[in-house]
């Protein structure tokens, strides 16, 4: 395990208000998240090799909430809009995208719900969750969303039911574990994952974030991404910290110091898959304007571990 790590900004990368969904695309050696609120609300692609970062807007779409590249296509992504899912169209470089189709929909009589975070499992089937509107309601107020598996089969399974904002999730393939984060929950919960199924059973709470069992923090957990060793890495909103936790010992092993309070979400990327990418949030919180650099992404290096591979979603 390396402490010597070091943080630095990609340069090129736009101040995002709300920065979430980092996914790295092993094919085209780029790593795509999105912008979801404010006038730079967008769709951005990092590319590794020319250090640049091209970004798009969606016309007609509203809050965008995650993206995810469609297996076997070369410039179609699935996107979270709201409820629905959504395929766009975008060459990686435009600064404008286009829909193509609606995959499906959720939670049609819930006005005030709309999806968060959202990947897919290593065979490409498509996990994502809903939450309330956090820009009009306290999230910890009511628990309207629920956590869905989608395949073009099934369409939407519910596999959780009362979350409050469905966030962090990632799977660990050699132990067939799956981990997911409720962020109103304040803690990270493992589960066992049936790869034929798809399934989720026995629920265990790995860490628990809350002081002395009952207490909130001054952050929740958020995004979340794994190693090839096992190591979850959970991005705090409002903590400043990139938590690294051994889902065996329930232990915190690492806390990666950021240099902004609103840390949203973690991939890992580069050549190697030895770059932990970061994004960020620039929003105001409580009235406190977040300076620069909030909002912008990152990337750590020398942490001395792997990340694992993320995989395309499959619609057919």
């Amino acid at each position: 395990m390396s402490s010597s790590y070091k943080i630095e900004i990609v340069e090129s990368s736009p101040r995002s208000t709300l920065g979430e969904g980092p996914h790295w695309d092993v094919e085209r050696q780029s790593l795509y998240y999105i912008d979801i609120y404010g006038e730079n609300q967008s769709i951005s692609r990092y590319s590794y090799n020319e250090e640049k970062t091209y970004n798009a807007k969606i016309p007609g779409l509203p809050v965008i909430s995650f993206i995810i590249p469609v297996e076997g296509t070369k410039d179609q992504f699935l996107v979270g809009a709201e409820k629905k899912l959504i395929v766009i169209q975008w060459d990686g470089v435009s600064n404008e995208a286009k829909v193509v189709k609606t995959v499906g929909e959720v939670e049609r009589d819930m006005e005030e719900n709309r999806f968060n975070d959202a990947k897919c499992d290593p065979f490409g089937r498509f996990y994502g969750g809903t939450m309330r509107l956090e820009l009009v309601h306290d999230i910890f107020e009511k628990r309207l969303g629920t956590f869905y598996r989608y395949t073009s089969k099934e369409q939407f399974v519910p596999l959780k039911k009362n979350v409050g904002v469905s966030n962090g999730l990632t799977w660990n393939e050699k132990t067939n574990k799956f981990y997911f984060i409720d962020s109103v929950d304040l803690d990270v919960k493992e589960y066992d994952y049936d790869p034929v199924s798809g399934s989720i059973s026995n629920e265990r709470i790995v860490v628990d974030f809350k002081i002395n069992g009952s207490e909130r923090p001054n952050f929740v957990p958020d995004g979340m991404t794994i190693d090839a060793e096992g190591n979850l890495y959970v991005a705090t909103f409002g903590a400043w910290k990139i938590f690294k936790i051994n889902p065996t010992t329930n232990e915190i092993e690492l806390e990666i110091k950021m240099p902004c309070e609103q840390v949203t979400s973690a991939a890992f990327g580069g050549p190697d898959l030895d770059i932990l990418y970061v994004t960020t949030a620039s929003h105001e919180r409580d009235g406190i304007k977040q300076l620069p650099p909030a909002g912008r992404l990152f990337k750590i290096t020398g942490l001395g571990v792997k990340g694992t591979v993320m995989k395309s979603v499959k619609l057919d």
